[in-house]
């Protein structure tokens, strides 16, 4: 049978050394935890303030995009308007030398036809011939393929000039993409606004589509 040294037992002063040194290391185990948990909550406070920051910063931005998307409208309209009035003030003369006598014009013809709604920007009239006008600040080879769609419904929209007969114009102070030979090709009368006018650009020998 084996027999213990008594010896080489801890005396209950050393048990109890241990124990609490024992104690003492869980008790630095649990601050380390504890201060590790405050780190991290932290650092969790902190991603979401940084969150709430850039949420905060995305809703301003989007009310700024908003505002500069309202100021463009206004500023494109305003600037539409000018362009349609100094053309509407050029249609007369230059009609009548192309030999198609206008009497007047009036700006803005709209109306609904079966549900639809539609809008010419200029109408020029005179005893038989009505001519439709689209004013563009910038021509694009998509407002020559739109207009085109508009002008065989003419008649439809307005059965005043169901009788007359209808041409097509586009108007413009710039262009993109050869857009206004393209609406030359296709039959349509070209006006190039200038700084206090506008002209034809067509040829005298442009023979134009009618409707």
């Amino acid at each position: 049978m084996n027999t213990v040294n008594q010896a080489e037992l801890p005396t209950l002063e050393e048990v109890w050394r241990l124990f609490k040194e024992t104690d003492r290391k869980f008790q630095e185990t649990d601050r380390k935890f504890q201060d590790t948990d405050r780190k991290f909550q932290e650092t969790d406070r902190q991603f979401k303030d940084t969150d709430r920051k850039f949420q905060e910063t995305d809703r301003q931005f989007k009310a700024t995009d908003i505002k500069l998307n309202k100021l463009e409208h206004l500023f494109t309209s305003q600037w539409g308007r000018l362009v349609e009035s100094l053309v509407e003030g050029a249609l007369v003369r230059l009609f009548n030398e192309r030999g198609i006598p206008v009497q007047h014009t009036y700006s803005r013809a709209k109306g609904t036809y079966e549900g639809n709604s539609w809008e010419i920007d200029i109408v020029a009239k005179n005893g038989d011939a009505v001519i439709m006008v689209e004013v563009k600040t910038t021509l694009r080879p998509d407002d020559v393929k739109d207009f085109l769609t508009k002008l065989p419904q003419v008649k439809h929209w307005m059965r005043e000039y169901a009788d007359n007969t209808v041409y097509g114009a586009m108007a413009y102070l710039t262009s993109d993409a050869g857009a206004e030979k393209m609406a030359q090709n296709k039959g349509l009368f070209v006006i190039k606004a200038t700084g206090d006018s506008a002209y034809l650009e067509n040829q005298t020998s442009f023979i134009p589509r009618t409707y």
